[in-house]
């Protein structure tokens, strides 16, 4: 297999002919803009639309008196009920959709509606005392919500090293380069999207069961995607009100949610309040482990943020108890944003980490090692692999660990130095795919499978897994995917797509080669030869073995001492993360990953507005990411590690580990450059400057990367 492959789709992107979701342009195209409410909690008492419809080039408008009914499953998403009630549950919930001929139309219409709400008293505070708070039965994922082993409360207690800290990460928004966006149209009472989504069967059959058909009867879309962190994960609103338009209105309709849409209908990270209490000996090694969490989720649904889940796996913890307790709020509903869980619960736990080794005067690197674990603590079973203390070595012996830490925190100029480190875990996530490999009479090959390719690479590093099994060139393997009427595959999430669907795909072009060494030599029939591979069972079948990838994350950071500022210089992670395929789209995934990290960590702030119950920074102007001056050099490199009881390819996820620990590696640094230590995300100016000496008589005009 080529390691470092181009990208199959390379040419298509670089030149424009990549067709997304809102790229799509069938004859009598209408465009649909969505009103917001603009009450956090009440119902809709009346609803003015006559200045809308007579707007020029306004074709309809859509409310809760007119709108196609949905019938909601059983355990189907309540979210995706859109337009069927006057009940505000959050602001920015979607109380009216207009259509007309172009989008500016459309806008002009959504503005000249007037609505009149009853308004209630609204809850959107989150606290670690409110009185809502209950515990759930699971987080997240299925994970039970609490679990408890040994006796914590006893082995604190008799700890001579205790540390009990809390630490707060407020909420985060996905905000891809792509915006949700869906374009459709219905033909004979079936239904076409074209859908910017992470997974087409998903959205198929979530559709097909809100209007009452068959799965066969709606065809989704997902050729290429531009980006999704987890927001694309799930049916949106956005899709399900582009299909009711298009059957109000018998004309195709698209619909793209203005960006500032997003923080209301495509789920968020929600906050996250962390108690963590460690108990340990003069050594730093851990007798006692509690990580506590407190959340939220809506009145809609529950959606419980995992975040305590990786301390029952990261450490050495004889007595330990993790637990998560929710309250329901008048907010949008969380979901997934990348490594949901793991993100906000290792920068806690490893910030905790940090100030263990401080307290007991060990370097952070060898007390992480120190409690490195023979078995997966919560479960007592061995790990399938883990080499978590060859990536914290590895990764010190690059970033000259030793060195810079022995020299203590220095300064360049008014800019104070200092160096972090954290770890970082995800879980390997395998679902049931399906695949079908095509042996062609021209002698090239076909690869059918419904992946999602999410800017990932997913087409080449399938290619790659094909030609493998096939022992092909990849120039002869061609592969469709991105489309529910393909064999069925799992959502790309979880940093699972490339196991999941590679699974199936070597299981298929395996077969394939077994057949067509029995078939003999001769030519091939005009359709070619065909094998199927579904690989339920076998994922059903499940593993004695836990199995996580691990890294380490290594930062140096400059933080201005008259203003506050905070600048990354460096950035080194070390993964180990299975058999790596394309070594090219592997680097991609890791340094985007970490570059994540570093918006969570310095950039990513949003409020709460309690007044108004509702996130105020709604944009990219307010909601700030990073950007290329923001980005230092970042450095991703790999241990080998070949694990036979993953998958056929030996592989796991790489897409979320890179932002696992980056936020506490960096938090960790400022705090060695500054001796402050902020447990609040993001590490703002603000938060610093009360602590900081300023300097001005030392100001050289040295720059942050100097």
């Amino acid at each position: 297999m080529s390691t470092a492959a181009t990208r199959l789709e390379a040419w298509e992107k670089v030149t424009g002919t990549a067709r997304y979701a809102g790229d799509h342009h069938p004859r009598a195209l209408a465009h649909a803009w969505p009103v917001p409410a603009t009450v956090a909690r009440g119902d809709i008492t009346a609803l003015r639309t006559e200045a809308a419809l007579a707007t020029p080039g306004v074709l309809a408008v859509l409310t809760h008196h007119n709108a196609p009914a949905l019938a909601l499953p059983e355990d189907g998403d309540p979210t995706l009920l859109v337009l069927q009630s006057p009940r505000i549950a959050h602001r920015g919930q979607v109380a009216a959709l207009v259509v007309a001929e172009t989008p500016q139309d459309a806008r002009a219409g959504a503005a000249a509606i007037e609505i009149t709400y009853t308004a209630e008293p609204h809850d959107v505070v989150l606290t670690e005392d409110h009185p809502g708070l209950y515990t759930p039965e699971t987080a997240n994922g299925g994970d039970p919500a609490v679990r408890e082993r040994g006796d914590f409360d006893t082995a604190y207690r008799q700890a001579p090293v205790r540390i009990d800290r809390t630490y707060r990460v407020g909420p985060l928004h996905n905000h891809p380069m792509e915006p949700h966006t869906a374009t459709a149209h219905w033909t004979d009472g079936r239904l076409t999207v074209h859908d910017s989504s992470q997974g087409t069967t998903t959205v198929q059959e979530t559709l097909a069961a809100l209007f009452g058909l068959t799965p066969a009867d709606v065809l989704v879309t997902s050729e290429h995607v531009g980006g999704g962190f987890g927001s694309k994960g799930t049916t949106r609103p956005h899709v399900v009100l582009a299909a009711m338009a298009a059957r109000h209105t018998g004309r195709p309709v698209r619909l793209a949610l203005p960006r500032a849409h997003l923080t209301a209908l495509t789920g968020h990270r929600a906050p996250t309040l962390h108690r963590i209490r460690l108990g340990a000996t003069d050594h730093g090694e851990l007798t006692a482990l509690a990580h506590e969490v407190t959340t939220r989720s809506s009145t809609v649904q529950e959606f419980v943020e995992q975040a305590a889940v990786p301390a029952r796996i990261m450490y050495t913890s004889p007595h330990s108890r993790t637990t998560h307790r929710v309250v329901r709020q008048d907010v949008p509903t969380p979901s997934w944003m990348r490594a949901p869980g793991e993100a906000p619960g290792m920068f806690a736990l490893e910030s905790a980490i940090d100030e263990l080794a401080e307290a007991c005067g060990t370097d952070p690197v060898d007390l992480r090692i120190r409690n490195e674990p023979a078995l997966e603590p919560d479960s007592d079973r061995p790990f399938s692999s883990r080499h978590l203390v060859e990536c914290l070595r590895e990764g010190a012996r690059r970033f000259d660990w030793p060195r810079l830490r022995a020299h203590g925190p220095r300064q360049d100029g008014r800019w104070l130095l200092g160096t972090g480190v954290a770890a970082s875990t995800f879980p390997v996530l395998v679902f049931p795919s399906t695949a079908e490999a095509v042996a062609l009479p021209d002698g090239g090959y076909l690869l059918r499978t419904n992946a999602t390719d999410i800017g990932t690479g997913a087409r080449t590093v399938l290619a790659q897994i094909a030609a493998e099994a096939l022992d092909a060139p990849v120039a002869r393997v061609s592969v469709d995917i991105g489309r529910s009427d393909l064999p069925r595959a799992s959502v790309a999430g979880g940093s699972s797509g490339t196991s999941s669907w590679g699974w199936a795909v070597h299981e298929a072009c395996a077969g394939l080669r077994r057949a067509l060494a029995a078939r003999g030599p001769g030519p091939l029939p005009a359709g070619g030869v065909r094998f199927r591979a579904d690989t339920t069972e076998a994922v059903r079948a499940g593993s004695e073995f836990a199995r996580h990838a691990f890294g380490a994350q290594f930062a140096q950071v400059a933080v201005d001492a008259d203003t506050g500022e905070v600048r990354v210089r460096r950035l080194l992670g070390v993964f180990a993360a299975g058999r790596i395929l394309n070594e090219r789209t592997a680097r991609s995934q890791l340094t985007g990953g970490m570059i994540m990290g570093i918006s969570m960590a310095l950039l990513e702030h949003s409020t709460m507005d309690p007044e108004f119950g509702d996130h105020a920074e709604r944009d990219l102007a307010s909601y700030h990411v990073a950007v290329n001056a923001d980005v230092p050099v970042v450095e991703a490199y790999w241990v080998e590690e070949r694990d036979t009881r993953l998958n056929p390819m030996g592989s796991k996820g790489i897409g979320e580990i890179g932002i696992v620990g980056t936020a506490a590696a960096v938090a960790n640094a400022v705090h060695h450059a500054t001796g402050v230590r902020i447990r609040t995300l993001p590490v703002r100016p603000e938060l610093l400057l009360p602590h900081l000496p300023g300097q001005p008589s030392q100001m050289t005009g040295a720059g942050p990367h100097g």
